[in-house]
Formats: structure tokens, sequence, C-alpha cells
């Protein structure tokens, strides 16, 4: 197998240095994807990392950014209503790029 090149390097500072990026940390280890995708803003300077554990990815998502934390979950109502964390993912992104669109 190759290795990958890493794209978000180059995206965050050449290609799109004034958009709105975000990534996606997923970790086998609950006890390491928080610092993990800290690490991942530090380094790439993007504004965003969206960060589960592959055992509750399903069910529960942390969004972070600079300055923030946001835990999303669903509740037992929501799993038996079927709703996807999906949606809630989406809502709270949509508000964090309208909120960038207004300040920059």
């Amino acid at each position: 197998m190759k290795m990958v090149p890493k794209m978000l390097s180059p995206l965050v500072k050449d290609w799109a240095p004034k958009a709105f990026i975000i990534s996606f940390k997923l970790e086998t280890d609950p006890s390491i994807v928080i610092d993990r995708a800290r690490n991942a803003l530090e380094v790439y300077r993007h504004q965003v990392v969206v960060a589960n554990s592959l055992e509750s990815r399903r069910s529960s998502v942390v969004i972070l950014t600079k300055d923030s934390e946001t835990k999303i979950l669903l509740s037992e109502e929501e799993v038996v209503k079927g709703i996807d964390i999906e949606e809630k993912i989406v809502g709270d992104l949509q508000s964090r790029h309208t909120a960038f669109i207004h300040d920059n």
C-alpha cells in the first residue's frame, strides 16, 4: 500500500485560505480522540474538527474549534425515532459557517 498525501495543509494554506474548512477525526481509542482533534486544529490551522470514537460514532460527536468544544448527542428517544446524528452535525456546522461568513 502507498501512503496517501495529506491534502489538508495545502488546502488551508494555498488553495482556499479564506474558506471554512472542516475535517473529521475518528479514533478507535476514545481517550485520545480529543487530543488528536486539537492537534489537527493546531497543525493545519483550519476552523473545525468533528471528532468521535468508533464505538459511539452514530450517537455522539464532539465539534471542536480553536475556542470551543461542543458535544452533540442523540437521546434514546431520537435513536428510537430513527434520527441520524448527521442531521445534528449538519445543523451545527451550518450555523458555524453562517457566522464565519458574517465575521470574514
